[in-house]
């Protein structure tokens, strides 16, 4: 493709850089403001407590939570900060790919649709191990495309410095390696790279940063991988989540880009198989995890946040498509300016939305309904345990202690009595809290009374808390008064 100099204003640099740098803005606005979902305010306490891994997933996320706590404090901006910055640099990481590999007209229009999908433009402030892992793929796409241009052996030191980060972040990122050795075989210009030592150092350094996340595994008798690893596959065959996949898919992506990522897969995948070692690169690195996410869904449902490292692989086969279509020239960039706007628009109104809401007229329907109504039932828990006297308040569910959590930091210890494996890295609780009393605090819908009346026999209800919005209802929020913290060990996981 050619590298034409007369690209159109919008993708030119100096707009692509506003651009991003405006959502950038919008981002951190909406970070520093916008309450956490639960995963998050979870996350928030790994970046508490950093650890050399962690339960659910590799130490990434709360790496990054605690360097921006360092930075402006335990706060919202604080926990997500990080995440927000490394937007920019994934986009920056994209356009240089996409121009090493294409052209510029390419890598502009790679980075306004990867800005412009829902899953970015929307969800590029949530503190998870998806960010990380969006930009650590990026950036190893970026050293393999700077390998592909410049024959520089030594760019397979930086692929193994960002899939070893990668790994880090998400198990997900194991399907990037194995995308790539697809490609090494594949490519006829690429195999030859099998035969020198930086290829396989490359490999060793990946290996070695993955060493803190084996070495956790291997003192917690291998927790994280049996949570994992051990739900591949599970269940009966069904092809009713397979449709959920790619209707989650096309709407995270962006309807109106989707259609051309759609069409540039299609084109890119021919020049693959004519053994292009550009077109190979994009679809043979996406080929393992998305094979991986369509094997899933014909067992179980794939969350919608799970295919998030493969959008700037999808930005760029819709970038390929629309810059140059081979015909409609002017419909097919009328289609993805208009499908740009809509990602632009969308983001402008959940993110505010998520700030101070429009309504709550939606309830549980409205996506940013667990952003809802803290503030609010902390003061009425504050005012019940000043009014007991309690301790310390016990939980059984991550997420709601996460959010506690949150609200009583420097006031109350927030225990959550089952699964304890989540807080390996927290110390144990002070042994004065057994004899005090405390408030048990539970989601109605998820309440674990029965359990707790088998270790302390009476306890007594002493209050039902209403989430909402606007003064529309969310959930029951039931609080207990019990005598003191169980005697250990405490609940066991499988009651949760």
């Amino acid at each position: 493709m050619s590298d034409r100099q007369d690209l159109p204003f919008y993708l030119r640099p100096a707009f692509l850089c506003l651009f991003v740098l405006a959502l950038t803005a919008l981002k951190l606005w909406s970070a520093a403001n916008a309450w956490f979902v639960e995963d998050e305010a979870y996350y928030r306490l790994w970046g508490q407590f950093p650890a050399l891994s962690y339960y659910d997933h590799p130490p990434m996320i709360g790496w990054w939570a605690w360097a921006g706590q360092q930075l402006v404090g335990d706060t919202f901006l604080g926990t997500r900060l990080i995440v927000v910055l490394a937007s920019v640099l994934g986009s920056l990481a994209l356009w240089r790919t996409a121009m090493l590999l294409f052209d510029r007209r390419v890598a502009g229009w790679a980075v306004l649709f990867l800005n412009a999908s829902i899953l970015v433009g929307v969800g590029g402030i949530l503190a998870t191990p998806d960010a990380p892992s969006v930009l650590f793929w990026g950036l190893a796409l970026w050293a393999l495309a700077e390998l592909y241009r410049s024959d520089n052996a030594n760019w397979w030191l930086a692929v193994g410095l960002f899939a070893g980060l990668g790994l880090l972040s998400k198990y997900s990122v194991l399907f990037l390696g194995a995308g790539i050795v697809l490609w090494l075989v594949w490519a006829r210009d690429a195999r030859r790279w099998f035969f020198t030592w930086k290829l396989w150092a490359g490999g060793i350094l990946a290996l070695l940063l993955f060493v803190p996340v084996l070495y956790w595994n291997h003192l917690h008798e291998w927790a994280s991988f049996y949570k994992q690893f051990g739900r591949a596959g599970r269940g009966d065959w069904t092809s009713k989540y397979v449709f959920e996949l790619i209707g989650a898919l096309l709407g995270l992506i962006n309807p109106l880009i989707a259609i051309p990522a759609l069409f540039g897969a299609v084109r890119l995948g021919g020049k693959a198989l004519r053994r292009d070692g550009a077109a190979a690169l994009i679809i043979l690195t996406v080929l393992p995890f998305l094979a991986y996410l369509v094997f899933h869904s014909l067992h179980a449902r794939v969350q919608a946040n799970w295919p998030a490292p493969l959008f700037p692989a999808f930005a760029i086969m819709a970038a390929v498509f629309v810059a140059h279509p081979n015909g409609g020239d002017a419909w097919w960039r009328r289609l993805s300016i208009a499908g740009i706007a809509l990602g632009v628009a969308v983001a402008v109104v959940i993110q505010i939305h998520a700030v101070t809401p429009f309504t709550g007229t939606l309830a549980r329907k409205d996506p940013t309904f667990q952003l809802r109504g803290w503030p609010e039932i902390g003061e009425e828990i504050r005012s019940i345990a000043d009014r007991t006297g309690a301790a310390f308040i016990e939980t059984t569910g991550y997420g709601l202690n996460a959010q506690l959590a949150y609200l009583f930091k420097d006031e109350l210890p927030v225990i959550q009595l089952n699964e304890r494996i989540r807080y390996a890295m927290t110390p144990p609780p002070d042994p004065a809290l057994f004899g005090q009393k405390g408030l048990y605090v539970t989601l109605a819908r998820r309440d674990r009374i029965d359990r707790l009346r088998q270790i302390y026999g009476d306890v007594p209800k002493i209050a039902s808390l209403t989430r909402s919005v606007d003064g529309t209802f969310l959930e029951h929020i039931v609080v207990y008064e019990v005598p003191g913290l169980p005697n250990m060990p405490f609940l066991p996981d499988e009651d949760d």
